[in-house]
């Protein structure tokens, strides 16, 4: 793979392991085949724990040999509840565990793609760059 660090987010995954739409499964599979795929220990985490069964596990268990998987810094969360504490104080509640996937994006050069709307919150106080489709 030579193309751009992209990291993916939960919502993602989710969406395209269901397969409801074709063009953004195409969509996917494109960036999978063109692009450096990372993806954070906490996204295959809540893969995991939202599974519905154990086919569904085995299936998260497996893909884990296909990409990157990275994990955090020594300062990643403190630096994910620095990030949430100012999106507080700009009003703006944001998710601590996605506060810490930016974070983690950031420490590894990797463009976020989400479905997430809040990481565009997210993007105003941390220097994180979205993947628009």
């Amino acid at each position: 793979m030579s193309g751009k660090k992209i990291l993916i987010d939960t919502s993602v995954w989710i969406d395209f392991f269901r397969d409801q739409s074709p063009t953004f499964s195409q969509k996917v599979d494109d960036l999978l085949a063109k692009n450096e795929i990372y993806v954070p220990k906490i996204v295959v985490a809540e893969l995991i724990q939202g599974s519905k069964s154990d086919r569904e596990v085995a299936v998260v268990k497996e893909f884990l040999n296909a990409f990157h998987i990275i994990d955090q810094n020594e300062d990643t969360w403190m630096r994910a509840g620095e990030l949430s504490y100012l999106l507080k104080r700009k009003g703006k509640r944001v998710n601590l565990a996605d506060c810490y996937i930016a974070m983690i994006a950031e420490e590894h050069g990797c463009q976020i793609f989400t479905l997430d709307e809040h990481f565009k919150d997210i993007r105003t106080a941390a220097d994180i760059e979205l993947l628009e489709l």
